[in-house]
């Protein structure tokens, strides 16, 4: 008999009588392989196919028939058999498809595991925090991830919000499809244009080959625009067009572009300020804007602060290879009279260096003065002006003291990033750049 040939190479086998006693086993048992006739009693191996894909999709089916049947066998294979073995069996050929079909459900469950552990690690944002301000943006988060309206995430540098875009993204039915971040402080003006929607080959020097934009690879899925008040005019009509069109056309090319994106936007700016300036359009601004979200800063939700902190300690410490560390009290205290100007970055980064340098399993007060220095550079400022002089001179070198030292805060509480600090001082990257060679401070 066939199973007993299959017992002899090594295989566990269960056998059934008809398609129902086959069926039950199925959804009691799990199975790496299924052979089964194509006509059976009580049900067909149509039947068994659509049960076992119900059940997991991973386990490989192989169908059995007849000479006569080979159409049908076809159509199984359509609706996901992996394979069909004609009668009279060749004993050899099975062998093979049997472990050509046991190959392709190990690569498709480490698929399943990779997958899943990417998730883990990459994919929906944990938003953490219990006070009603992150209750209220969660919850329109998940009302909106399931539209495909375009959202606007406003708030100062730092409160996440490119974590929720993530989420959006992830509770979204685009979840499958790519998440293509832009970055519009961190591109120069000249190449944003090519960044977003690509170029054809010869559309200028050192065009080489055709290259695709952001727009073109976030194709079915969903593409983040973070720091969007920093788009350059010359450009802002073109993201305009394909939010409303969805298409485009490369630089340099004529073929119109059709795209199925969806568009999620950040800014820590006043766009509506920036409107009134005329440095950004209006009509684009009401297309962003269809979806208003506004992220709150921690110190408006310092309630949450504990629950970060400890996350950020966990994750730190996992990463090091460290024992589990917690906030002594005092260390707690001192954390949330803080105001926190880099918001939950700067959270992150403190509790960073706390455990890199801390030597025990608790972080005490002291361990957090490193985090605090900027802040105490700027209290301390008003005993270091130098005031001899007219009112006038007085003025312009605390004025320029007090830009220099405000400018070294941002980049100290950054790690230095001049994208994130240029947006937690409300400024274009490029006036950043110019103020930090001004001020020689690199």
């Amino acid at each position: 008999m066939l199973s007993t040939a299959i017992k002899k190479a090594g295989f566990h086998v269960d056998e059934a009588a008809d398609g129902a006693s086959a069926a039950e086993k199925i959804r009691k048992q799990p199975y790496q392989l299924i052979i089964t006739d194509l006509r059976l009693p009580a049900l067909s191996g149509l039947e068994i196919l659509k049960i076992q894909k119900e059940i997991d999709s991973t386990i490989p089916v192989l169908l059995m028939t007849a000479y006569g049947t080979i159409e049908e066998a076809v159509e199984a294979m359509k609706q996901g058999a992996f394979d069909f073995v004609p009668k009279p069996v060749d004993i050899s050929h099975l062998f093979l498809l049997i472990d050509r079909a046991l190959a392709q459900r190990r690569l498709l469950v480490e698929n399943i595991l990779l997958k899943e552990e990417f998730q883990r690690a990459y994919g929906i944002p944990k938003i953490i925090g219990e006070s009603q301000a992150i209750q209220d943006v969660s919850r329109n988060v998940q009302r909106v991830a399931q539209t495909g309206a375009t959202v606007l995430l406003t708030g100062e540098s730092g409160t996440g919000k490119e974590v929720f875009s993530r989420a959006i993204h992830q509770l979204s039915p685009r979840r499958d499809k790519p998440f293509v971040t832009v970055n519009c402080a961190a591109i120069p003006h000249s190449l944003i244009e090519n960044e977003l929607f690509g170029h054809e080959r010869g559309s200028y020097t050192g065009a080489f080959a055709r290259k695709m934009g952001k727009f073109e690879l976030a194709d079915q899925g969903t593409i983040f625009l973070d720091e969007v008040g920093e788009l350059h005019m010359s450009v802002q009509a073109k993201v305009l067009r394909v939010i409303e069109e969805q298409s485009f056309e490369r630089i340099g090319g004529l073929e119109t572009i059709q795209v199925d994106t969806r568009v999620v936007a950040a800014t820590n700016r006043n766009l509506q300020d920036l409107v009134a300036r005329k440095e950004f359009r209006e009509d684009l601004f009401f297309r962003l804007s269809v979806i208003p979200i506004q992220i709150p800063p921690l110190r408006d939700r310092i309630s949450d602060l504990r629950p970060l902190a400890q996350f950020f300690l966990d994750k730190f410490s996992k990463e090091l290879h460290r024992p589990t560390i917690h906030l002594s009290p005092e260390a707690a205290r001192a954390m949330e009279e803080y105001s926190w100007p880099g918001n939950v970055r700067e959270l992150q980064n403190t509790i960073e260096r706390a455990v890199i340098l801390s030597d025990g399993k608790t972080i005490r007060a002291e361990d957090l003065t490193f985090a605090f220095e900027a802040r105490k550079r700027a209290d301390d400022f008003v005993h270091l002006l130098d005031l001899s002089g007219s009112l006038t001179e007085v003025s312009n070198r605390a004025s320029r003291a007090a830009e220099r030292l405000k400018i070294k805060q941002a980049l100290d509480l950054s790690n230095w990033n001049k994208t994130q600090a240029a947006g937690m001082l409300d400024v274009s990257y490029k006036t950043l750049l110019n103020k930090v060679k001004e001020y020689e401070l690199e």
